[in-house]
Parts: C-alpha cells; structure tokens; sequence
C-alpha cells in the first residue's frame, strides 16, 4: 500500500535522506522553523528512505546523491517509479552543472548544493511543493535547453558517460576493485570490465592507471576535467 498522498491542508511533511548525521540535525532544525513544514523522517541510506516511505506520508523527499555506498541516482528512480506523484528535490556538494539535468531526467523536481545560503534551499522547498521545479538561474537555461534536444553538448567528456559508466567510474576512484564493484552492483565482472572500457574509450585514457588517476581527482571534487 502506498503511504504517499496528496498534499494535505496541513503541514507539509519532509523526509531527509543523507548518510551524515550532522547534516540531517541540521536540516531538521532549519526546515521544522519554518511555517507549514515539518520533518515527518529521516534516512541515511537507499534502503532506510525506501522503508521510511512505506510508512510515511511524506510530500517531499530531500535527498543527496553520495548515500554512502549506494547511489542517489538509484533511490531517485526507485522513489519516482513506486511514487510518481512525490516530488525529489537534490540537496548535494556535486557541482550542479553537471548533475542537475542527471537528476532531472531520472525524475527529480530540483537541485541544489549544500553550500547554497539557507534562504536558498527554503526557497527550493517551497517552490517545488507549489508544484513547480527548482534549478538555479545560472543552470536552469542550460539544463532546460539540452533536455529539449537543442543543447549543446557537455562541456566536460565526464557528460557523456551514462549513469552507471558514472557509477562505476566513482567507485574506481573510491578505490574499489573489478569483483568489488560487481558485488555492489550485483552484476558480473565481465559487465563492470565493459563499462571500464567504455568509460576509457569516452573520456580517451590510455590505460587503467589512467582512469584510476582520473577517477581519484574527480572523487575529490565532482567536478570535470
């Protein structure tokens, strides 16, 4: 049974998933001073926020993208496919010019970084609860023009990597092995060594070695290349 509803006459209820505790007090405080909002739950995890859904009703999901050992992108499509009607707004320190429109096609309704001022972030809430999307003016013509197919290309090869290919490229650069990668993702060595390839063959690097050192110094920033 589905434990999301329309949008009550009450308080709006949010559910926070992000696998720092310090961040999620924080959020908690700041958004439960506001008017009309409450926390209704907290998760640090895929697994915890996909349980906490269950049995909550919540109007909107606050969700960062490095979950730990699982994947943002992920939970999004799993929130999206079982709740299409709950909105997702991305609150994470990637740069948002490279994961905003990632988000937006796997089903979020926003996107915004951790370093944003915390007027920003209310205002993200507030305009994705009235039903609207929430990208920064900066990002907001670029993502909506590529998503309209009239875009120009990324301006980093790291853009054109599919969710997965970034998948794994994170976890190389986190230092996880072939067979650990394919335990994580429950798949065969065989298809992570394809993505590698692939992953080498897009970004135009030589050698494993390469791609290790690559993927480190994306790891530490998020940022293209």
């Amino acid at each position: 049974m589905s434990a999301r509803s329309p949008r009550s006459r009450g308080r709006a209820k949010l559910l926070i998933v992000d696998d720092h505790p310090v961040v999620r007090q924080g959020l908690r405080q700041l958004l439960e001073q506001q008017p009309g909002i409450s926390v209704a739950g907290e998760a640090e995890n895929a697994r915890e926020a996909l349980a906490a859904l269950k049995r909550l009703r919540v109007d909107l999901l606050i969700c960062d993208l490095a979950l730990g050992e699982h994947d943002g992108l992920d939970l999004i499509k799993s929130v999206c496919g079982a709740y299409p009607r709950l909105p997702v707004l991305v609150l994470s320190m990637h740069e948002e010019s490279f994961y905003a429109e990632r988000v937006i096609r796997a089903g979020a309704r926003g996107y915004i970084m951790k370093q944003e001022a915390p007027e920003k972030l209310l205002a993200a809430v507030r305009r994705i609860l009235a039903g609207d999307v929430y990208l920064s003016e900066r990002v907001a013509p670029k993502v909506l023009t590529r998503l309209s197919g009239r875009g120009a290309a990324f301006s980093s090869p790291i853009g054109c990597l599919s969710d997965r290919e970034l998948e794994i490229f994170q976890f190389i650069g986190a230092g996880y092995g072939t067979q650990e990668i394919a335990e994580k993702l429950t798949v065969s060595t065989k298809t992570v060594e394809t993505h590698r390839q692939h992953i080498k063959e897009k970004l135009r690097l030589s050698d494993a070695s390469e791609l290790l050192r690559y993927a480190i110094q994306w790891g530490r920033g998020g940022r293209a290349f």
